[in-house]
């Protein structure tokens, strides 16, 4: 592995927050970042790969594109393919397994694509080849051009190692973190959840402000990489840590109706090294109040209705929501998140027009913003 190599990093991330996702890219030093679909590419080399899947809240997964070539049948797929220096990051002893898709190419089959590259590194490397392996290879055929990337990450980099606890819908980290800024979050102002749940945006709005990298407290599959230098690594994970400002105490909230959401939510803020800074109480969303200090963020993620008759049941939640918010958050800022435009109707919240849409459990949610309240 070259340390000093550059190549074309691909941030995969969640459809529609490509431009969000970007910003974050650019604000933490990539060179040059351009949202693309499906995420956010940048050039660099190894350390840069190492330090996104560290440092980026809103990133899915970092991929390494190692190779590219033109491939108009499985013939020359498997002749190029053992052209591609795999010695020069993947470690025989180490197993491996390739996903393939295919997209407008005259190679077609996507399981017969990933078998021939897998020969080629199981013939050329000596690597073994396993269904389960950490390290995988990721080929993507599109208009007859093959794209040979890394998966660095391992895991998806919404598992941080620290949300054991979760509820029934939880919310990824990753969204949290893209929701969070997108309302312009930056970590000087308080954050309130009054539907809580696990305690997703209030952590991450807490990391986010003490400048805790979310990568910290969990291992990645570019580890298991040809020429990693794990010494190199934890420099670079110590680099830049430094005491939480002060001040953070008392700027966090979460509430939740349910008192199993708000132990799941101070467990998991304990294992994020953020309880000092949060606080999670059990009450109803009418007896919500404004902490004391200067106004900030309400955030929240709602039940959603996927059903007509589910829709109509919560109708009553959003407007006691809206009208609870416009009551006592003046100067607050608020972003809900919903599937259904009548529930966010319902608030009678000022949003403005559009807003950001993406996948979340399945469903197409919207985060509806509004600016400071009267």
């Amino acid at each position: 592995m070259n340390t000093d190599q550059s190549f074309e990093i691909f941030i995969v991330t969640a459809p529609g927050l490509e431009a969000v996702a970007c910003a974050e890219a650019q604000a933490a030093g990539f060179a040059n970042p351009t949202p693309v679909k499906g995420g956010v590419t940048v050039t660099g080399g190894w350390r840069e790969v190492w330090r996104a899947n560290l440092e980026l809240r809103g990133a899915t997964r970092i991929l390494a594109r190692v190779a590219a070539f033109r491939a108009l049948h499985l013939a020359q797929l498997d002749k190029r393919a053992r052209r591609v220096p795999w010695a020069e990051f993947l470690r025989p002893d180490v197993p491996v397994r390739v996903e393939a898709s295919c997209k407008a190419s005259r190679i077609y089959h996507a399981g017969a694509a990933a078998q021939r590259i897998e020969r080629a590194i199981a013939e050329g490397l000596g690597a073994p080849l396993s269904a389960e392996a950490e390290v995988v290879i990721k080929a993507r055929i599109d208009d007859d051009l093959c794209t040979i990337s890394v998966d660095t990450s391992g895991e998806s980099l919404h598992k941080r190692g620290h949300k054991e606890a979760v509820n029934k819908a939880p919310l990824r980290e990753t969204l949290a973190a893209l929701f969070l800024r997108q309302c312009g979050y930056d970590g000087r102002e308080p954050v309130v959840d009054p539907m809580c749940g696990s305690g997703t945006f209030v952590i991450e709005a807490a990391e986010i402000a003490a400048g805790l990298k979310p990568g910290r407290s969990r291992a990645f599959a570019f580890e298991r990489l040809a020429g990693f230098d794990a010494d190199a690594w934890q420099a670079l994970r110590a680099a830049g840590t430094a005491p939480a400002p002060a001040g953070l105490a008392g700027r966090f909230h979460g509430s939740d109706r349910d008192a199993g959401a708000i132990a799941m939510s101070r467990a998991n803020a304990g294992r994020a090294g953020v309880a000092d800074w949060t606080e999670f109480r059990q009450h109803a969303i009418s007896d919500l109040t404004a902490p004391e200090g200067p106004p900030g963020l309400v955030i929240v993620n709602p039940p959603y209705g996927t059903r007509i008759g589910d829709r109509k049941s919560l109708i009553p939640l959003y407007h006691a929501m809206g009208q609870t918010l416009m009551k006592g958050f003046a100067g607050w800022r608020v972003g809900v998140l919903t599937n259904e435009p009548a529930l966010a109707k319902a608030t009678e919240l000022p949003f403005a027009e559009g807003g950001v849409s993406v996948s979340n459990g399945g469903l197409r949610v919207t985060l509806h913003q509004t600016g400071p309240l009267p």
